[in-house]
């Protein structure tokens, strides 16, 4: 009943800056900072996703710059120490990467994020093949949709399709996201299923249901 939801596709960066495995050191920490980016896609072949190279995994080197780990550390930090010493990014990379497709919703690129606390998805086709990249800052791009763009769908997703014969009574408002729907339809039912449904309605903060059954006949 509701509009279809806005997927990852819909919000995703296509122009990605991606390296290779052969990177150097340098060079990538200088691709970060260029683009402002704190995590690039390494991929190979014909842009097939094998890791992913994040600040996390460079800052190994810093940390151990001016001290050599000692036998302790070393064993319990092979990984950083590993890396302390890698000068490409096939040894610094995490493989396998965290992926996530193009057709995945908003809500499951979140929990993914949350999940294993990064902040940007690779997004890949079916094959690996790099498409584009999602961050949270994207995700969070249906919440500047307008108040009145907000307020035209769930007059025309959530409101006429529920309420087919009385919809002309419902007035439906947005302010900062916010929407507040008011008015008496027929059937009463219904009601409990439009605030969910407009819940529902991507950029939308919260719901004020004041909708009112028309009084027995």
């Amino acid at each position: 009943m509701a509009s279809t939801p806005y997927t990852v596709a819909d919000v995703m960066t296509t122009n990605v800056i991606a390296i290779t495995p052969e990177t150097g050191f340098k060079d990538i920490a200088a691709a970060m900072g260029r683009w402002k980016v704190t995590a690039l896609p390494v991929i190979e072949g014909e842009g097939r996703v094998v890791g992913v190279v994040s600040e996390a995994d460079l800052l190994p080197k810093e940390e151990f710059h001016e001290h050599r780990p000692g036998m302790i550390e070393q064993m319990r930090r092979l990984g950083d120490t590993a890396k302390a010493g890698s000068t490409r990014a096939e040894n610094l990379m995490t493989t396998p990467a965290v992926t996530i497709h193009p057709d995945a919703t908003l809500p499951q690129a979140a929990r993914l994020m949350t999940d294993r606390h990064i902040k940007r998805l690779p997004v890949v086709d079916a094959d690996g093949t790099l498409k584009g990249i999602v961050s949270r800052a994207d995700l969070l791009k249906v919440f500047l949709r307008s108040d009145d763009e907000l307020a035209a769908e769930i007059r025309q997703s959530v409101i006429r399709r529920l309420f087919p014969l009385s919809h002309e009574a419902v007035k439906v408002t947005v302010s900062q996201g916010t929407a507040t729907l008011t008015g008496r339809v027929r059937d009463h039912t219904l009601i409990p299923m439009a605030e969910r449904l407009t819940h529902s309605v991507e950029g939308i903060v919260d719901v004020h249901c004041r909708l009112e059954g028309l009084p027995s006949a």
